[in-house]
């Protein structure tokens, strides 16, 4: 079932408010407050950076070298009419092909991130690839409407000693497929999760 991606990462999303696009050298500046912010990363796999070196770090893991490889799509949004950078949306090039995204508090609740998911999606499922997936902590209740408005189904919940934050969280995990058989479930969280179970009401 593994299939390497390779996102054309020098085109541009465009959506009805939104311009999706490459990392550029002057959004560090955007990057470093929005990881700085305490509440926006809360449900996130990682503590809020403390200086522009670690901004600078996140920027290169996981975008530049995105970028070098070829594998995975990583953009940032913006906002179409000003070009202002509001957050980031990505779709993993490894196995679970995991949707991720973030966005700046003042935006939320706009449907900002699902706008621009769906333009992510729309690109991938053009380009081949077979499904995507996507996990929230059970606590993180907007995320997880945004995966059922982007037409995702949940699948099941596991455990897990969240890295590098070191709690147990429990994780609802969605998936969408384009080309897998509708029954097909991504199952390596299920596996690797010595406590994993199927809720009955979301």
């Amino acid at each position: 079932m593994k299939k390497k991606i390779k996102g054309i990462l020098s085109e541009e999303i465009v959506t009805k408010r939104l311009l999706l696009r490459k990392l550029q050298k002057e959004d560090s500046g955007f990057f470093h407050k929005l990881l700085s912010d305490q509440e926006v990363n809360r449900f996130l796999p990682w503590f809020p950076v403390k200086s522009m070196e670690e901004t600078e770090q996140f920027l290169k893991e996981r975008y530049l070298t995105v970028y070098e490889k070829g594998q995975g799509y990583a953009y940032v949004i913006c906002l179409k009419e000003t070009g202002t950078p509001v957050g980031y949306v990505n779709i993993s090039g490894e196995e679970s092909h995991d949707l991720g995204y973030g966005l700046a508090r003042q935006y939320w609740n706009q449907g900002i991130v699902t706008e621009a998911c769906q333009g992510l999606i729309q690109k991938v499922k053009q380009e081949g690839l077979p499904y995507i997936t996507a996990t929230h902590d059970r606590e993180n209740i907007p995320s997880g409407k945004v995966m059922r408005k982007l037409g995702m189904s949940y699948q099941y919940s596991y455990e897990e000693q969240w890295q590098p934050k070191n709690y147990k969280v429990i994780f609802r995990m969605y998936q969408l497929n384009f080309t897998m058989p509708k029954e097909w479930r991504y199952d390596r969280y299920w596996k690797e999760s010595q406590i994993h179970f199927v809720e009955e009401e979301l």
